[in-house]
């Protein structure tokens, strides 16, 4: 673990001076406003609750996930770096590790950059302070996710621009799989098939600020899963 930290340290400084980061923290933090108070028109609503503040964020991980792990392995794979990397005494699970602590911990802080607007609308009404905690909770679980399935697109692609386009359009399948039941009179064992592939699926209890002990296993089994195929990229590269 202390090595996945140091390659974590080294990937945080690399984000901490990369414009593209504040880039899209801006637009994170913008959208999600926008969505809030102008699309949902929260002053309007007379109704102490944030949900469609962060019914937003599936919606914006689209985008900021893949600008956040678009770099992790197609840089090093551009740059020739990846074969230094894969001589080093990492393991595996030392790289994916490191790659992915470091994208989770700059989302993290995007998220982290959100909290001075409920922290400001609380005083206006009767929230339920527990409530946006689990909304919070589950945002971080959803984010680990979708981090874990980009930083494996990433490891499969040879350019950023690829890395970016496949990781938003997977992202953008996985997220919105649950509209499709929405919108269409599916058998309902279809429609449920359909939904538990679907990220904001399982994020809708959480935006009710209800924990659900089944999403949240969904959300740690599918982080484990997609960096354990992470490992088994590397592992393939390392010996073709």
């Amino acid at each position: 673990m202390k090595r996945a930290f140091a390659l974590a340290r080294k990937e945080l400084y690399s984000y901490g001076n990369s414009p593209v980061s504040y880039g899209i923290a801006l637009f994170f933090l913008l959208f999600t406003s926008i969505w809030f108070f102008y699309f949902h028109r929260f002053f309007t609503l007379n109704i102490a609750t944030l949900r469609p503040y962060f019914a937003a964020f599936p919606l914006a991980f689209i985008l900021v996930v893949p600008v956040i792990t678009m770099k992790s392995w197609a840089e090093e794979r551009k740059l020739g770096s990846i074969e230094l990397l894969l001589t080093l005494p990492f393991s595996e699970w030392d790289l994916v590790l490191g790659k992915f602590l470091a994208a989770f911990a700059a989302l993290a802080v995007m998220l982290g950059l959100t909290v001075p607007v409920p922290l400001t609308l609380i005083p206006l009404g009767n929230f339920d302070p527990g409530v946006i905690l689990g909304e919070y909770f589950g945002a971080l679980l959803l984010g680990a996710s979708a981090t874990a399935l980009g930083l494996l697109l990433s490891c499969l692609s040879k350019h950023q621009g690829g890395a970016f386009l496949g990781s938003a359009v997977v992202l953008m399948a996985v997220l919105l799989l649950s509209q499709i039941t929405q919108t269409m009179n599916l058998p309902q064992g279809l429609a449920e098939g359909i939904n538990f592939f679907s990220l904001s699926f399982h994020f809708e209890t959480f935006a009710k600020g209800v924990i659900d002990t089944k999403d949240a296993a969904f959300f740690i089994l599918t982080t484990g899963l997609f960096l354990f195929l992470n490992t088994r990229v590397l592992l393939f590269r390392k010996w073709s």
